[in-house]
């Protein structure tokens, strides 16, 4: 699952063109993965359904508390939406490895929610770890240039599936002239840019530094709300694809609101259709995207976030051979020296978790509607096992 994050950034970064300019709609890919998702998940929950013979338990929504229930849902489907729009700015700006260990940033901000929002418990060897971790990225900025410029020209063009049409390429032809491209949403002015960015000279910050810090932001929120939502109270005890229909439900509403409302992209798909410019690298990242949004979910269902953000290092090395390879990065000095405390950071965070008995975690058993018997700790590393078959019914 790991792995499918980073090849997600390559894949991105192969999909842009020169310029920072894309040539099909972001949108469009992120409407398209979410529905995949959506379906699935939907198809599955039926199966369920109809296997648990739950039809009137689940899907009736006669009261206004089940109604804000669902909801709820919509809190994460909007962090995941903004979250998935900013990575495609990001890898405008930023190398795909430059992305990938600016990316460690998020440990940070999830620990840090993981403890306020869900009440987790880090000792201090953990928390020293997380600190020695953020000096070592802020280390690496200092010891990079990669901006905007020196990334014009490292995109590629690739053979769309689709033919435009003669509306299209008058639309397109026109585009230029009317000041009403769609590519021009995913630029920056370079005035705006410039003025702002000298606050932040001395420590050579761009623009797709302070990117990835705000995505980081928003995905911690988005990953720590929807496990506070998916194991709260009888929540716990939902079947996943259930719970994931309607925050897939949301996440595609969002994206075809951005594609209603925007005047930008309704010209073009009027004019060009939804999969102008699409091409096979979309397509993988549709995919990709669907298998790895799938997978958190399992990961923040069964376990916790901190599990899932930790693990998520295992690939960094091999996404920045690959950047070697094929996208002529070049790493200096510093970013050898200082790229290994990340791991060792890492490290010394999984090897201080407390073994003692003293630190065990409180644990709650809840009972489902089936009246199998579940069994959820608090702890660090939240798991969830069901301690009944569903055929058993023993009393408390």
């Amino acid at each position: 699952m790991y792995t499918l994050y980073r090849t997600k950034l390559i894949i991105k970064h192969f999909c842009y063109i020169s310029e920072n300019k894309y040539d099909y709609l972001p949108t469009t890919v992120n409407m398209c993965s979410e529905l995949v998702k959506l379906v699935f998940c939907v198809l599955v929950s039926f199966w369920v359904i109809k296997k648990e013979d739950r039809q009137n338990r689940t899907l009736r929504c006669g009261s206004w508390k089940k109604f804000f229930n669902i909801m709820k849902w919509s809190v994460p489907a909007f962090l995941y939406y903004l979250d998935n729009l900013i990575v495609f700015y990001v890898l405008s700006y930023l190398q795909p490895a430059m992305a990938v260990i600016f990316s460690n940033f998020s440990i940070i901000t999830t620990a840090l929610l993981f403890r306020i929002v869900l009440k987790r418990h880090l000792n201090w060897i953990q928390w020293a770890s997380l600190l020695i971790l953020f000096l070592s990225i802020v280390a690496l900025t200092s010891g990079t240039e990669t901006s905007q410029h020196n990334l014009v020209g490292h995109g590629f063009h690739h053979d769309a599936f689709f033919s435009p049409s003669n509306s299209c390429l008058l639309f397109r032809s026109e585009c230029p002239r009317k000041d009403n491209c769609t590519a021009k949403e995913w630029t920056f002015s370079e005035a705006q840019w410039n003025t702002t960015a000298q606050v932040f000279s001395h420590i050579r910050l761009g623009l797709g530094h302070i990117l990835i810090i705000v995505q980081c932001f928003i995905s911690s929120m988005a990953n720590i709300y929807n496990e506070k939502i998916m194991k709260e109270g009888n929540q716990l005890t939902e079947n996943i694809f259930i719970q994931n229909s309607k925050l897939y439900f949301f996440g595609v509403f969002f994206n075809g609101l951005t594609l209603g409302l925007q005047s930008n992209n309704r010209d073009q798909i009027k004019n060009c259709g939804f999969f102008y410019g699409h091409n096979a690298f979309s397509v993988a990242l549709i995919f990709v995207t669907a298998i790895q949004g799938l997978s958190v979910a399992f990961i923040l269902k069964f376990l916790d976030n901190m599990f899932h953000v930790m693990m998520a290092q295992v690939t960094t090395v091999i996404i920045t051979t690959v950047s070697v390879l094929v996208f002529d990065f070049r790493p200096s000095l510093e970013f050898f020296l200082e790229a290994p405390s990340v791991l060792l950071s890492i490290f010394i965070y999984n090897a201080s978790k407390p073994q003692g008995l003293e630190y065990a975690p409180r644990q709650e058993r809840i009972r489902d509607l089936n009246c199998s018997l579940w069994e959820r700790s608090s702890g660090d590393g939240e798991e969830l096992e069901r301690l009944t078959k569903p055929s058993d019914i023993e009393s408390d």
